[in-house]
């Protein structure tokens, strides 16, 4: 009797447990479990391929140089006794800096003087004898011997008389160089030295003076990069020029208003980084931009009208062939192979393969195939961070020190 219930309710719980799992696996029409059929499709995120009017533009990381810098030094030694400026004031110029004590070159000149007056006077005394002997000569009163000594004696007199002249001359350069006088017109920076420093000419720089309008912005770009510019303005030559557009972004993300122009490239690439040092000039007429600043310049070339973007993440490589994943009919993955134009920033302009039309596979590409269906997430270049700047260097300090000083 026992037994017989026992067994009765063994199979009450096995018809129980099949008919769970009768009714779990109705989830689609494939005879699959529904939670099954989420699983195998791929999670991945998507881009609208993008068409838009695209300038090749390429961004770097720069600092801000004088357009001319002079460091301001004495041409005489001695103490500075007077101070006429500050640092950092603008300056005319010839507008006067420094003044070293003087007294010495005051002697010097004085000194020089007495030399030339005695020699003057010698001279004078030494022409009028040379007449007195050439009317003896005449009368046969002296020999000639005697007229062509006199001669020589004036002429060394002569000789003598000016070279106390040019000591002269020297003195009162070396008098009137006791005064420091600016060399042009600009800035004054603060390093500038106090009064009672001791200067010797040469050595002691008393300050620094630069021109701030207009101002340089210097910047390293790659050979890649060079060589790219370089056949936009090969091509522009067969049509309507257009020249490369030169302009900054400072360090608080604001645009300079001013427009710059290229105007100096090194001679060679340097050999430690290959890179090559080029400076643009920008008018600074506000005196917004100051030498050691951080800004990043941005070059515009020609225009590429309509091009379809793609972003870099999206372009796989295989056997010398580009290609891309695109979400194909059924969402299910599809392999276009793509010709690829230059890199924008974070992006290719592909010339054929795909169309405006189509969307892009840009995250969750690793083990992806063709024929595989998707779960898809739209998403935009903003939630993706992607640039369309080429070369674009995160700004900071470092960096923009680092592609000035390469």
């Amino acid at each position: 009797m026992f037994l017989a219930k026992n067994r009765k309710a063994g199979v009450l719980v096995a018809a129980t447990m099949a008919a769970a799992l009768l009714l779990g696996g109705c989830g689609d029409e494939g005879g699959q479990p529904q939670s099954a059929a989420m699983s195998s499709a791929s999670r991945v995120k998507v881009m609208q391929v993008i068409k838009k009017d695209t300038p090749l533009t390429s961004v770097f990381a720069g600092q801000i140089v004088g357009k001319d810098e002079v460091k301001v030094q004495s041409k005489v030694s001695g103490k500075i006794v007077e101070k006429y400026v500050r640092g950092g004031q603008f300056v005319q110029e010839g507008q006067p800096l420094y003044k070293i004590d003087s007294r010495q070159y005051e002697s010097a000149v004085l000194q020089a003087r007495a030399n030339l007056a005695q020699a003057e006077a010698n001279y004078t005394d030494a022409a009028q004898d040379l007449e007195r002997y050439q009317k003896l000569y005449e009368s046969d009163a002296i020999s000639e011997q005697s007229l062509t000594n006199q001669q020589a004696k004036v002429d060394a007199y002569y000789a003598a008389a000016a070279s106390m002249s040019a000591l002269l001359r020297k003195a009162q350069e070396d008098l009137d160089d006791t005064v420091i006088y600016a060399p042009m017109t600009g800035q004054l920076s603060i390093d500038d030295v106090a009064v009672g420093t001791y200067a010797s000419p040469g050595s002691t720089t008393l300050v620094t003076i630069g021109s701030s309008n207009p101002i340089y912005a210097q910047f390293s770009i790659s050979e890649t990069e060079y060589m790219k510019f370089m056949n936009i303005q090969q091509l522009q030559q067969d049509v309507e020029p257009q020249a490369i557009e030169v302009s900054l972004t400072l360090s608080d993300g604001s645009s300079y208003p001013y427009q710059g122009s290229l105007v100096e490239t090194d001679r060679a690439l340097t050999q430690n980084t290959g890179a090559l040092t080029v400076k643009a000039i920008f008018p600074n007429p506000e005196g917004m931009l100051l030498p050691g600043m951080f800004a990043r310049v941005q070059l515009s070339g020609r225009v590429i009208p309509g091009a379809l973007l793609v972003p870099q993440r999206a372009v796989q490589q295989l056997l010398g062939k580009s290609f891309v994943m695109v979400v194909g009919d059924g969402n299910k993955s599809e392999a276009r192979t793509v010709e690829l134009g230059d890199l924008v920033g974070s992006f290719y302009i592909v010339k054929s393969g795909i169309g405006v039309e189509d969307r892009v596979v840009v995250e969750g590409l690793t083990n992806l195939q063709e024929g595989k269906e998707l779960d898809i997430t739209m998403v935009t270049p903003e939630d993706m961070g992607f640039s369309f700047f080429s070369d674009m260097t995160m700004f900071d300090a470092d960096a923009g020190k680092k592609a000035s000083n390469s």
